[in-house]
């Protein structure tokens, strides 16, 4: 296999995950429900609007989180060269959980308030904590012994990257943890690694 038909492979798989991202990304927006007429009438659309924070909370964690992770999935992509058939269906592994988090997300919005609120930050927590695997997972094969890696790829940059990824597990193990006892504090974990992963994960400039 030539160089141009491998760059051009992972260009079609680059390409269809941005699209996958793309539309779960923005999937977050429709669980935000505008109040019905009656409400506004009965309640004023000001108030309605303002109960409407766990709904923002959860869309704004999760927009951020979606966008840290498709930035570090780009950025993998500038170090991979090839794929294979394994590390098709893994990032197909990766894409999947992706897909899944507008599910969570608008759980999260409509029972973090209530009685059973904790499933909720149990689920949403639990599925950023599977995206942590899948993605780390997903860098571990490609970047063992070089295997999908390009030739000039930097060690100091595949370092970086398996560093955060062997880190992003287990805290997000303790926002998963956090959640059995207190949602905010989980969905505030969650918020934080997001900001961390996205201050974290610039390229290193040499």
């Amino acid at each position: 296999m030539t160089g141009i038909q491998e760059e051009k492979e992972t260009g079609r798989l680059e390409a269809f995950s941005d699209g996958v991202f793309a539309i779960a990304i923005t999937l977050l927006v429709l669980e935000i429900k505008a109040p019905s007429h009656e409400s506004v009438q009965q309640h004023g659309l000001a108030h309605l609007l303002a109960a409407l924070w766990p709904s923002y909370l959860a869309f704004f964690t999760s927009f951020i989180t979606i966008l840290v992770m498709w930035v570090n999935h780009h950025h993998i992509f500038t170090l991979i060269r090839r794929s294979d058939h394994a590390f098709l269906y893994l990032n197909g592994l990766l894409l999947f959980l992706v897909t899944f988090v507008p599910f969570p997300t608008s759980l999260l919005a409509e029972f973090l308030l209530d009685p059973d609120g904790k499933v909720a930050a149990n689920l949403y927590t639990g599925t950023f904590l599977a995206i942590s695997f899948a993605f780390n997972l997903l860098w571990r094969y490609a970047a063992k012994g070089k295997r999908l890696l390009a030739a000039g790829a930097k060690r100091e940059e595949v370092d970086q990257i398996s560093k955060l990824g062997r880190t992003g597990f287990p805290l997000y193990l303790a926002a998963f943890g956090a959640s059995f006892v207190s949602e905010s504090a989980s969905i505030g974990i969650c918020l934080l690694l997001a900001l961390y992963f996205a201050l974290r994960g610039w390229p290193i400039k040499t």
